[in-house]
């Protein structure tokens, strides 16, 4: 009997004997290559001619999708999903070594879910020689958070700060942590939405509410579980509870500028001075000393009596005297 499609090929899986199933988990991230396992336990060679090779999503309550397969005669395998056309692929050199893992490019998030290979020879009546299911967990990074804190001063007793991480898988945990002893805020104050995406990712908001003190300073973080992974971004939101206003009269940035100016000032009073005493010293060293003998005629002549008279004084004898 010769099979010509998957179609065709899916009803005898009701009618063949039950093969012990192998159980594997992977991880992948979104955007990544991807290797599922599903490889003969013995050391055999076979025959592409002699194998019938089918991997299918196993989900159950959903119907089973086709992902890629490798009918005995076809040169290469099939595929029946669109969805892993050009993305899923099987190597016939490892086919014939008695591996047939499945090779996945592109990881999306739909990519999550439970995939089964089976194996059969047509020389055994088709017997079932492999049967594994590989359940792949899909993640993707989120983004750092990004924390809003309340801007400038406000009468409101309560403070809101807004947490935001995007694109990231699975969905995300979040919590809001009071820095001050590393304790966890209780989830009551917060609320998160949390969407998909175009991508098919996960974007996160968190709003946390708090009452008003003098000092907040909390953190917010994003944890993704399947990748064991803590992303926290701390805010400080710091207030003044002495004075009218929020912040200082004069900023610190200011201070250097007035500073500069002071000793500008004083560098030029200095030059002033230095230039006036030289300009001093240069007057005296450059004109003549004068003749006190000028000094005293130029004064006007002053005449001096006095009460006792001594008729043996000369004339004049007080003249020159003054």
């Amino acid at each position: 009997m010769r099979l010509t499609s998957a179609g065709m090929f899916l009803l005898l899986f009701s009618a063949l004997q039950a093969t012990d199933v192998q159980e594997k988990e992977v991880r992948a991230l979104v955007g990544s290559d991807v290797e599922l396992s599903c490889v003969f336990p013995e050391r055999h060679s076979f025959d592409l001619n002699d194998l019938y090779v089918y991997w299918q999503t196993s989900v159950v309550g959903t119907p089973k999708t086709v992902v890629t397969y490798y009918l005995s005669g076809n040169s290469s395998a099939g595929h029946e999903d669109n969805r892993y056309r050009d993305r899923a692929r099987l190597s016939l050199e490892s086919m014939k070594r008695g591996d047939f893992s499945l090779h996945l490019h592109n990881i999306t998030p739909q990519d999550e879910q439970r995939f089964n290979c089976l194996v059969f020879r047509k020389s055994l009546e088709l017997d079932k020689i492999l049967d594994v299911v590989v359940t792949l967990h899909v993640a993707a990074n989120y983004s750092m958070p990004v924390v809003r804190a309340p801007s400038g001063p406000s009468e409101n007793e309560e403070l809101t700060f807004t947490c935001t991480s995007v694109n990231g898988y699975p969905r995300p945990n979040v919590y809001w942590i009071n820095r001050t002893d590393n304790s966890l805020l209780n989830e009551t104050l917060q609320n998160n939405t949390v969407s998909l995406n175009a991508q098919g990712l996960y974007d996160v908001v968190s709003v946390l509410t708090i009452r008003r003190t003098p000092s907040v300073n909390v953190g917010c973080c994003i944890e993704n579980v399947l990748l064991h992974q803590n992303l926290t971004t701390i805010s400080t939101q710091a207030e003044t509870v002495t004075g009218t206003e929020y912040g200082i009269t004069e900023s610190q940035a200011d201070a250097p500028k007035k500073q500069g100016a002071v000793l500008s000032a004083l560098i030029v009073l200095g030059v002033v001075v230095a230039v006036a005493v030289a300009t001093g010293w240069v007057c005296r060293s450059r004109c003549p000393p004068q003749d006190p003998r000028r000094s005293w005629a130029a004064r006007p002549e002053q005449t001096f009596s006095s009460t006792v008279s001594d008729e043996n004084s000369p004339p004049g004898a007080w003249t020159g005297f003054l």
